[in-house]
């Protein structure tokens, strides 16, 4: 063979090769890859584009281009600068998006708080964060009240008066109206210099009572959100309606993937079938995601609520798949599901279960176990995969051999922020451990079949075992407790807590979870509590898979 080609680029001896002699990255040739484009292009090329839908509210693409430009410059006017954390508390409506935009735009990092945390966690959260900022929505002023007098320093509160909200207080002395006035339009943002800066602080439950700050960078999240719209099928004509939660993993990285296909945003606060189905056939939706609880909802919505309409919306959604008559459900009425999978440390979805052409021959038991799978890799990740975690061989494709998800590429997040022990741990071998078991198939595909670090997950949000043990270990007539998933129909899954009482003691259930609700965010507290011994191993071990079959059979 030729020198030329046995050496290729490098050449011989880790040299440069011919193709690298004399050529350098420069500005013309190179650029680092930041979502922000995504919005400064959509405003360029279709001004006058309707982008985001409000209720009467609509909002063009120049429109939104320049509310998120004044965003950030009137952080950067009030001195706020790049490395900054910009939290918001928010349901789905245009000042998310905006942030999602304008944070990063002057440099910031956006944290987007869960708005189903109890406020002791917020406090952590924005303690932990160091936020500078806190954008909050008035509907959530109880909850955040509370965490801003647990909080060891306190950001600067700007109050979203949002005329859809539904009761709650002004918090601060600024309105997010009067501060946008205070930015310039036509202020010019430099991008990122390095596209590993940070751009978004998320958090998940960990194995502790406090969760862990997932950071990500401006290129994670504009692959994710290419791979999001090449892998659902986003474009300039379709409508996206926001059923999922924009702060889970900023929206999947929907929240700029829409933008990216020049696509329409229509906001929505609440999930209530009864909107929902209006919306889809006013708006011409086409493209929404979700937990399974949320077709679950749609699927089982009263005739009252439900309407007609002429188009097929695709429906993604991830976590616990949803069961096979909940699928045949949405399909007969109009909606295409399509299974996702993925964490937020891997910036929302990962993996996609594609549809294969001969499924479409299959009865609907047979084709929503297919489609129940967890599927291959996104476009845009290089690597999952199933290994054994303590010598991370892969596993073979046989569809029995259990072991752990594996990811690997630019969609997975920097690390876990002040955490360099946890870091190190799910980045062990080169690959980031997802803690879920599960096996691959002969065509590939992988499927989930147990979670090892027992995360229950209720409508779509994580919920640690730990976490909720801890809280059950506070009550004075507790002697022990674990905590399982079991199956629920609307949930997907919910806690359920075993107990054994302290001797000479008594408690009826609600008791129990009385005390939790005192301690822990709704979605949390055990929904079921059973009272009795717990099994264990020799060696004092609470054995949960002995549980688990329990509660499946409760």
């Amino acid at each position: 063979m030729a020198d030329g080609s046995a050496d290729g680029a490098t050449g011989r001896a880790g040299q440069p090769g011919v193709f690298d002699t004399g050529l350098a990255r420069n500005n013309a040739n190179t650029a680092p890859l930041t979502p922000v484009t995504f919005l400064r292009r959509a405003a360029a090329v279709y001004p006058d584009k309707v982008a985001v839908i409000h209720g009467d509210q609509r909002f063009t693409y120049k429109e939104f281009c320049e509310r998120s430009v004044r965003l950030g410059s009137a952080l950067r006017k009030r001195g706020f600068e790049q490395g900054d954390c910009i939290a918001i508390m928010a349901a789905n409506t245009p000042p998310m998006l905006e942030a999602h935009y304008g944070v990063p735009m002057m440099g910031g990092v956006l944290n987007s708080l869960n708005t189903r945390l109890d406020a002791r966690t917020i406090a952590f959260i924005l303690d932990h964060g160091e936020a500078k900022v806190l954008l909050t929505d008035r509907e959530f002023s109880p909850v955040v009240k509370e965490a801003l007098a647990l909080c060891e320093r306190t950001p600067l509160v700007v109050d979203i008066d949002d005329p859809m909200a539904e009761g709650g207080e002004l918090l601060g002395g600024l309105d997010y109206e009067a501060l946008l006035a205070e930015g310039d339009p036509e202020e010019s943002f430099q991008d990122p210099a390095d596209e590993w800066q940070s751009i978004s602080l998320l958090y998940t439950s960990g194995t502790t009572g406090n969760p862990k700050g997932v950071v990500y960078h401006h290129r994670g999240a504009y692959l994710n959100a290419i791979g999001n719209m090449i892998t659902f099928g986003l474009g300039r004509d379709s409508v996206y309606l926001w059923t999922l939660p924009m702060f889970h993993c900023d929206g999947w990285t929907f929240t700029w993937g829409v933008t990216a296909a020049c696509a329409t945003h229509v906001c929505l606060r609440k999930v209530d079938p009864a909107v929902i189905y209006p919306l889809i056939r006013d708006e011409g939706v086409t493209h929404m995601c979700g937990a399974p609880i949320v077709l679950t909802l749609l699927a089982n919505a009263p005739d009252s609520a439900k309407v007609i309409f002429d188009q097929t919306v695709e429906c993604a959604t991830g976590g616990a798949a949803p069961p096979s008559a909940v699928i045949e459900a949405m399909e007969a009425q109009g909606f295409r599901v399509t299974h996702l999978y993925g964490l937020t440390e891997c910036y929302g979805p990962a993996t996609v279960c594609a549809w294969q052409d001969d499924w479409a021959e299959l009865d609907m038991r047979s084709r929503s176990a297919k489609m129940a799978r967890q599927g291959v890799n996104y476009l845009t990740l290089e690597g999952a995969t199933v290994m054994q975690p303590d010598t991370m061989a892969p596993v073979p494709w046989d569809g029995t051999t259990l072991g752990e998800i594996m990811l690997r590429g630019n969609t997975v997040m920097k690390g876990y922020l002040k955490n360099p022990s946890a870091t190190e741990q799910a980045f062990a071998g080169g690959w980031f451990h997802t803690g879920d078991l599960a096996v691959i198939h002969p065509d590939g595909y992988i499927e989930v079949k147990d979670r090892s670090k027992d995360v229950i997950i209720s409508g779509g949000e994580n919920i640690s075992s730990l976490e909720v043990e801890e809280a059950l270990y506070r009550h004075p007539k507790v002697l022990e407790a674990a905590v399982v998933a079991r199956p629920d129909e609307k949930w997907g899954e919910h806690p359920c807590a075993f107990v054994t009482l302290r001797e000479g003691v008594e408690a009826e259930s609600e008791e129990i979870v009385t005390f939790c609700r005192e301690m822990l965010a709704g979605f949390k507290v055990p929904r079921t509590v059973v009272f009795g011994p717990l099994p264990k191993t020799s060696t004092g071990k609470i054995q949960k898979f002995v549980l688990r079959e329990r509660a499946q059979a409760l």
